[in-house]
């Protein structure tokens, strides 16, 4: 939001600095990015008069002139080659020493062609006040009487250029009155009472309607439509004032009727268009877009249309897009003799997604999506018929409105003393009232809780805490007391929760397993969280997305880290791993959202790291590796792995034959791993082989509380013996039944189960069976095991695996 020093003091009754105006802005929370003052730059040209010129005696294309600097004052010779230098002109003078903006050049005294130049008589390029460099600036005649004077002052210049950087909730301060108010409530000054409109109602009726066009459940895309017919304007440009302000605020310039209505715009937050009401056909309606529709916009680029869209339209269709640009079809030129003034509200979210879709970026835009004061519709509309019919002339019409201004009238009860608690700002009731009445609150009682009721233009006030946000901003942030935190004896106690400190320990297990930590975008394109969420809950979808691809909060954390692999292949980083601990989201209700660490391998970044190696071939990385980093991580945050179930059942992103789940119990899931199915890897564009492992540390169960006391250091001085098993089973059987079976045989002597051979068809008699082979440690602690102790042990191992599988003992 840029402004002007001279255009705030129209709303700003004020003699301060324009530092002490900077650091003010800059104290109340609208930070000042930059002041530019003209006469930094501009202050050494003079305006000057040519009193005589002739031909340069060494170049054709040059002349030697004598101008008048300073009145009484000797002639300065100069060498000029702009081709519009005569005598009698009134130009702009750049004596030696200037340093030319334009052209990045300091003036030095040199000969040109053989003939000293005492200084460079200046065009507008060179000063940096237009594009235009065929000759030097010409100023009117009557300027003859200020020669000698500063330019800046002779022309208005001399006026700083504020530039300041507002927050996406004060769309009140995208006009100039908005920050004057601010300012007059913060004591820089007192702000000017809003001049009367009159005598801009006409008598006759407008001939082009206007109307709203919307189902109930998109009626607030534009609540409220007015507009005002003028007939017999006079379009052409603006006067000097009104570019001379737009120009300091990096607007160019157009027309009249144009240039009244981006005035408004920036004086008063207040956007408005005006349509040339003869290439209307019929009335003119706010309405949702239709597919297919299209029109060309002020920009000179086509635009489509879809049904989410509001536009305005008249018979023949779209005239541009509400809130956001209007057409070209329908603009004023300076040919226009008849206009329509359009002022509307339109809804922010819709304007905003519109704008991100068209990739259209508009003042507009700008304040329309941040919110504009829904009760200056009809005053926009009265202050821009004055200013039309001031500059252009013209009868205006009656004002015509459809629809409603929406009801944004709201109570806060508030507690003054809720400014001391929550700020620790001690301030009189009597200020905190004063401050909340400068900043147009209306305020109902006497007591300690009173009732405030925010202007329509602060739509980001919503209760208590938003106002005692207001009051010590006004009051001022140094106000509020510096407080040590009390300092505690003693050792201080653990501070991290359960959480934090599972968190803690899967990142350095992950991080010592070779996996490189990476932080992921929260949302997704919607086909992406559509692939992931396999209806595992509704997919939440963002209402003010910061961009069309960025519009659904994940689901899990795998489409992130499976795309971050993908970018790292496309930069040369084949063989990456990547794990990330954060948040994903099943739904929109709290109990939705839940933490997991997820981790993915791609290519050879195996374990033991990946790449080529001149010892052998690196292997691809399989189911195996994500497993293996789940059931590490499980085992890190204090599970005891053995008592983990391994079911099929993942979820379909998974390759159905190559992955797993981890449960304890038949509810409780603990992790997913596995290789990453290809048609998930073809949806993100991402290569095979790539697997990944999802591990929920919502569900883990509490972590058993340790014992201080350490365990006595158990150790046998008898050698363990093995035993080797083979058992024929139903090839659904899983190899991890087995095992637990065999560990449960016997938990005193039996120490560890591994399964070492599976083995299918060949000697297999039936069709559907395998053999799976372990080998069982038995580790004797009192005395040598007897061939009788191993043999009623081996007894045990195998009746319970076929009471656990149902398998045999292969002969």
């Amino acid at each position: 939001m840029k402004f002007t020093l001279s255009w705030l003091k129209d709303h700003l009754k004020t003699t301060a600095t324009v530092e002490e105006i900077s650091t003010k802005l800059s104290a109340i929370g609208l930070e000042v990015e930059s002041v530019e003052d003209p006469a930094d730059k501009l202050g050494a040209f003079r305006v000057a008069r040519i009193v005589e010129a002739k031909k340069h005696p060494n170049a054709d294309k040059l002349q030697v002139v004598m101008v008048e600097v300073e009145c009484g004052q000797p002639l300065l010779e100069v060498v000029c080659g702009a081709p519009n230098a005569r005598v009698g002109l009134v130009s702009v003078f750049a004596p030696l020493g200037t340093y030319i903006p334009g052209s990045g050049i300091t003036l030095e005294k040199k000969p040109v062609r053989g003939v000293v130049s005492n200084g460079m008589m200046c065009s507008a390029a060179e000063l940096e006040l237009s594009d235009e460099s065929a000759g030097i600036l010409e100023l009117s005649p009557e300027a003859a009487e200020q020669v000698g004077q500063r330019y800046i002052d002779v022309m208005g210049l001399n006026d700083p250029v504020f530039e300041v950087k507002l927050t996406p909730n004060r769309p009140d301060c995208t006009g100039v009155r908005g920050i004057a108010r601010d300012l007059a409530a913060a004591g820089l000054g007192t702000l000017k009472p809003e001049k009367a409109i009159a005598g801009v109602e006409g008598s006759f009726e407008s001939p082009v309607a206007v109307a709203l066009d919307f189902t109930k459940e998109a009626e607030s895309a534009c609540p409220v439509f007015a507009a005002r017919y003028v007939k017999g304007v006079s379009n052409g440009p603006s006067p000097e004032w009104l570019q001379r302000r737009l120009r300091a605020v990096g607007l160019r310039p157009i027309n009249a009727l144009v240039d009244v209505t981006n005035y408004i715009s920036q004086d008063r937050g207040r956007p408005l268009h005006v349509y040339d009401a003869d290439k209307l056909k019929g009335a003119v309606r706010a309405r949702l877009g239709k597919p297919g529709e299209k029109f060309l916009g002020l920009d000179g680029k086509e635009h489509a249309v879809d049904e989410a869209m509001c536009v305005i339209a008249d018979d023949s269709g779209p005239l541009g897009f509400g809130g956001i640009i209007g057409g070209e079809d329908s603009g004023s030129t300076e040919a226009t003799v008849n206009v329509l003034i359009e002022s509307a509200y339109f809804d922010p979210l819709r304007t905003a997604a519109t704008g991100r879709k068209t990739g259209l970026v508009t003042d507009a835009r700008y304040r329309f999506e941040r919110g504009v004061d829904p009760e200056s519709v009809l005053p926009g509309l009265d202050l821009a018929t004055q200013m039309i019919h001031k500059l252009c002339g013209g009868k205006p019409s009656k004002a015509v409105v459809a629809g409603a201004v929406p009801d944004t009238r709201r109570t806060i009860l508030f507690d003054v003393g809720r400014v001391e608690k929550l700020s620790g700002l001690v301030l009189p009731v009597a200020e905190i009232r004063t401050i909340l009445e400068t900043l147009c609150c209306e305020l109902v009682g006497d007591g300690e809780t009173i009732e405030v009721i925010p202007p329509s233009w602060r739509p980001d006030i919503h209760g208590s805490a938003d106002l005692v946000e207001e009051v010590v901003r006004i009051a001022g942030i140094e106000r509020v007391p510096s407080t040590p935190l009390p300092r505690t004896s003693g050792v201080s106690r653990p501070v991290l929760t359960e959480t934090q400190k599972r968190s803690r320990r899967a990142r350095r297990l992950l991080a010592a397993r070779g996996l490189v930590e990476a932080v992921t975008w929260s949302f997704l394109p919607r086909g992406q969280a559509e692939t992931f969420s396999a209806g595992n809950g509704e997919l939440v979808e963002l209402a003010n997305p910061i961009s069309v691809d960025l519009a659904v909060m994940r689901p899990s954390l795998l489409p992130g880290l499976i795309s971050a692999v993908g970018r790292n292949r496309n930069r040369g980083f084949a063989d990456v791993g990547l794990f990330e601990l954060g948040q994903a989201y099943r739904g929109d209700k709290p109990e939705d959202q839940y933490l997991a660490v997820s981790g993915v391998r791609g290519g050879t970044a195996g374990r033991s790291g990946g790449g080529r190696h001149w010892d052998g071939k690196a292997q691809n990385v399989d189911v195996f590796d994500a497993k293996a980093d789940a059931v590490a991580v499980l085992a890190a945050l204090g599970l005891d792995t053995a008592k983990v179930q391994v079911t099929r059942d993942a979820p379909g992103w998974y390759h159905p034959g190559r992955s797993g789940t981890l449960r304890l119990g038949p509810k409780t899931v603990l992790a997913h791993f596995g290789e990453v199915h290809p048609a998930t890897l073809d949806a993100l564009d991402v290569a095979a082989p790539v697997v990944a492992f999802e591990v929920f540390l919502d569900a883990l169960p509490p972590e058993k509380r340790k014992s201080r006391a350490k365990a006595q250091f158990a150790q046998s001085d008898l050698l363990p013996v093995r035993r080797d098993f083979a058992f024929v089973l139903d090839a659904a059987v899983s190899a991890g039944d087995v095992v637990r079976a065999a560990l449960g045989a016997d938990k005193a002597l039996i120490a560890g189960v591994s399964v070492f051979d599976v083995f299918e068809g060949g000697a297999l008699a039936a069709e559907g069976k395998k053999s799976v082979a372990i080998e069982v440690t038995l580790q004797p602690t009192a005395e040598t095991l007897t061939d009788k102790d191993i043999e009623a042990v081996s007894e045990k191992v195998i009746a319970g695996v076929k009471k656990a599988t149902g398998g045999e003992i292969r002969g």
